[in-house]
């Protein structure tokens, strides 16, 4: 299941310098951008990442996997679907194992089991139950099948340290489970953008094999084809965040390929085309500096024509940012506080004169 991306808020960040680079206002140039999303974006949020939603788009139990059976095996396993609730179901599934330990519904009645799991809400419980689920399910492909859940529970509690292991264990026997590699991948990039860059290096090794099955459309083995679709869904969000990465770690030319790989497959998003505006506005930002120390003449007036340029390229980026979230009620802190510099940027472009800016923001709205 897709992830739902909800920009909280855009901070006004003081790296801006002033747009007539004669005038530039420097003190704040060298922060780059990385002081700029540490200190001043939250543009993910992990409710739903922590909640199970995503992981509960994996294989999952499918009908297919049930075979016929005896009629008194086909009663017990009608039993564990109809019990009450997750812990009498799992007392009827104890059931079932004990009185029909070679059935062929045996698989099917542990990933019926699993998915229960992943669907419950209450994080210490999914983890008891995550971690009571061997002791029933005692073969050692059933036991992987309720790793997902495990991660899962333990990212929900914040045991990070907890979840990357597991995952670095169960991705190294399941190099395709998209789920889990696409939430580590969230996770760790969320814990560096509160510096805590810990689990970064997994967070873009898992990132980077995330896209490569996407892009290579390598559905895993099971998966339901509507589910897959769902999960590629999420492949803008991975290029995002391997983008933020390479913000974070002053790599801007990489960030910029995976901005634009993300604007692609999903144009909609305000969010990639503000971090594009930043990579250009810190370009601009350093050549500014430079027509500072200039002399003048030709060299330096060949400079200020590149910084306009740029700046040309920031005012078209932040336009197309404003113009995607305007009358969006989830995105209008990010909306207000883009708009400022835009407007800022567009008038020192403009004579002074914001005439114009409007028709070029709605030209980027939406339909």
């Amino acid at each position: 299941m897709p992830l739902r991306i909800l920009l909280e808020h855009y901070l006004r960040s003081s790296i801006f310098p002033e747009n007539n680079p004669d005038k530039g206002r420097n003190k704040g140039g060298n922060m780059k951008i990385r002081t700029f999303l540490l200190q001043a974006l939250v543009p993910v949020l992990l409710a739903l990442v922590l909640n199970g939603s995503a992981f509960a788009g994996g294989p999952g139990f499918q009908d297919k996997n049930k075979t016929k059976i005896p009629e008194v095996e086909a009663k017990a396993v009608s039993a564990v679907e109809g019990a009450a609730d997750i812990d009498a179901k799992i007392t009827a599934a104890a059931d079932f194992v004990t009185k029909y330990p070679k059935s062929t519904s045996r698989q099917h009645v542990a990933e019926y089991i699993v998915d229960q799991i992943l669907a419950v809400k209450d994080p210490a419980q999914k983890l008891a139950l995550a971690q009571k689920f061997p002791t029933v399910f005692t073969a050692n492909t059933e036991a992987e099948l309720i790793k997902p859940a495990l991660i899962d529970a333990y990212l929900q509690l914040n045991r990070f340290d907890e979840a990357f292991a597991e995952g670095a264990a169960y991705l190294a026997k399941k190099p395709d489970d998209i789920s889990v590699l696409v939430n580590l991948t969230i996770t760790g990039t969320e814990q560096a953008k509160k510096q805590n860059p810990k689990y970064v290096n997994a967070s873009r090794q898992y990132g980077a094999r995330a896209i490569e099955q996407f892009e290579a459309n390598k559905k895993p083995a099971g998966m339901d084809d509507a589910i897959w679709e769902k999960q590629k869904a999420l492949l803008p969000q991975v290029y995002q965040e391997m983008a933020i990465v390479s913000l974070m770690e002053q790599k801007p030319a990489e960030a910029q390929v995976k901005l634009e790989k993300a604007t692609k497959s999903n144009p909609a998003d305000p969010f990639n085309y503000m971090l594009l505006g930043s990579i250009a506005n810190d370009e601009y930002q350093k050549l500014a500096v430079t027509y500072k120390g200039m002399a003048a003449g030709k060299e330096k007036d060949d400079a200020l024509a590149r910084a306009n340029a740029l700046l040309d390229k920031v005012i078209d980026y932040y336009a197309h940012g404003v113009g995607l979230a305007e009358g969006k009620p989830q995105y209008q802190n990010f909306h207000d506080q883009l708009l400022q510099d835009l407007a800022s940027y567009y008038r020192y472009r403009h004579s002074n004169s914001s005439d114009g800016l409007q028709k070029l923001i709605d030209s980027y709205k939406q339909p």
